[in-house]
């Protein structure tokens, strides 16, 4: 009988007594792409955590080998051949790209780290997986998500692991991206190693995973090695797969101009105008490293335009910081809520109330009766899964976080929405409401400037797209008819011939 790569036999595991895992089972082999899948809060990422050591168990057992361990930390897994990329990137930011590609391993000279040979050795690492484009002399903080995300995988596979663990590791990468990673895994299967990973993008995963286990409510459903997205979705969430995308109100054509960009440039943004009104979802989609990142930040307040203006209903603004925006009626959910947007130690009232602390004090006091109503608010209003508001947010799932985060802004009754990537990591069910979220609150007069990473979406909830290449807007496409298809085309057509 051949001996399994990895098994978690019956593990339990509860945060302020809200069970995330009940006796939650599933093996896999060497030599097999192992998915996992489920809603936000079925227990994936924490098994993920309790395998890799990051996470002790309250009950149950892993097997590694068919040997039970007690993993008192992630050193512990690696001492076994395990790796594990963790959803939320343990990168150091203040660090350069090649001194977290080779953390506690930079070759030294006199007893000192050599710093030369670091970035030699970085760089011909990041070549031997054909990843040319990230600088290794570049600040971790000062890179995209989808680079961190790209680096952590390079450091993780570099190990040449016996078993490795991928926590949603496509939620920030694009098409391109994503076929570089599985070919990775493709490789490291064929020399063995087991690969455990989640994801809510289906297509992935049937193109990849050889079996696939079902995990609702903390617990799995099933293992197969052949389910269709319908029945993987009924077993996820008890339900059938509905219409996802609700219907869009007519484009506003004739409301208001809330905000008007006019030649707005700075770096990786080149002459980029647009105007959005009163009720409009405007899409910004495109390739990875395009521009979109860099026009959020600036219309934001958190870069600033070396040329161009600005203009908040009718006004010309010059922001200096995001303080500015957030007084002009602006708010941003930005693409990573991890480390960009919540305080994942602090409470679900702390971290629901932060944008609105002003309204809650008196001569500099705190109401605490106040900010409690404010964040009960945004619990009941948007659905949030949590034991209570006195729970840390980092407890809560990717897509409850996300809700947080999202209600913290709508609590300010701020006007213009920019919403980034905001349904990045977030399973099917939570994704609808999102979706339903942004068209209500385009009914109700608030303006959005919607990045998403995926075409689909973009497609469906969007009046107008602007596709963005090398920081110009390549094309606008307009909605009723906009297809996926459309806006890839734009994406990867030269704007000079579009």
């Amino acid at each position: 009988m051949t001996i399994a790569a990895v098994e978690a036999v019956d593990i339990g595991k509860a945060y302020g007594g809200v069970a995330a895992l009940t006796k939650a089972s599933f093996t896999a082999s060497a030599g097999e792409v192992h998915a996992l899948v489920g809603e936000n809060g079925a227990g994936k990422s924490t098994l993920i955590k309790i395998m890799g050591g990051r996470v002790r168990p309250d009950t149950g057992e892993i097997r590694i080998g068919g040997q039970a361990v007690s993993l008192a930390g992630p050193q512990a897994a690696h001492q076994l051949g395990a790796w594990t990329v963790f959803q939320e990137l343990t990168l150091l930011p203040w660090m350069t790209v090649a001194e977290n590609l080779l953390l506690r391993q930079e070759p030294r000279a006199f007893g000192l780290i050599d710093r030369k040979a670091t970035l030699r050795d970085a760089d011909a690492l990041l070549a031997r997986f054909g990843v040319m484009h990230i600088d290794p002399r570049a600040l971790v903080e000062d890179i995209s998500l989808a680079e961190r995300q790209t680096v952590e995988i390079v450091r993780a596979v570099s190990h040449a692991p016996k078993i490795l663990f991928l926590d949603e590791p496509t939620s920030s990468l694009v098409e391109r991206e994503v076929e570089w990673l599985f070919g990775q895994i493709r490789r490291l299967r064929e020399q063995g190693c087991c690969i455990v990973f989640t994801s809510h993008r289906w297509a992935e995963i049937r193109s990849i995973a050889d079996r696939i286990t079902i995990f609702r409510g903390g617990q799995d459903v099933g293992t197969f090695t052949d389910i269709d997205e319908d029945e993987a979705v009924r077993l996820m969430t008890g339900r059938r797969v509905e219409a996802l995308y609700p219907a869009m109100s007519p484009a506003p054509d004739d409301a208001p101009v809330m905000m008007e960009a006019r030649a707005l440039s700075g770096p990786n943004l080149r002459q980029v105008s647009f105007a959005l009104r009163r009720g409009e979802v405007l899409g910004v989609g495109g390739l990875a490293g395009h521009g979109h990142r860099e026009l959020f930040r600036t219309v934001f307040g958190d870069a600033h335009a070396s040329g161009g203006t600005l203009s908040v209903q009718g006004k010309e603004k010059r922001f200096r910081s995001p303080r500015a925006a957030i007084a002009s009626g602006i708010a941003l959910v930005p693409e990573d809520r991890k480390s960009e947007g919540l305080l994942l130690r602090m409470s679900v009232r702390d971290n629901a109330s932060l944008a609105i602390l002003k309204r809650l004090t008196r001569f500099g006091i705190l109401k605490p009766q106040e900010e409690r109503r404010a964040a009960q608010h945004v619990v009941d209003s948007l659905r949030v899964r949590t034991a209570g508001i006195g729970l840390a947010v980092g407890a809560l799932s990717g897509g409850n976080q996300q809700k947080v985060l999202l209600g913290r802004w709508l609590e300010t009754e701020c006007q213009i929405l920019l919403l980034y990537d905001v349904t990045r990591g977030v399973d099917v069910a939570t994704k609808h409401e999102i979706y339903e979220l942004v068209v209500a609150l385009a009914r109700d007069g608030h303006a959005i400037l919607f990045y998403s990473s995926d075409a689909e979406e973009l497609a469906h909830l969007c009046h107008r797209v602007l596709v963005m290449r090398e920081g110009v807007v390549a094309a606008e496409l307009r909605a009723p008819g906009v297809t996926a298809e459309d806006i890839v085309s734009a994406a990867v057509r030269d704007h000079r011939a579009a």
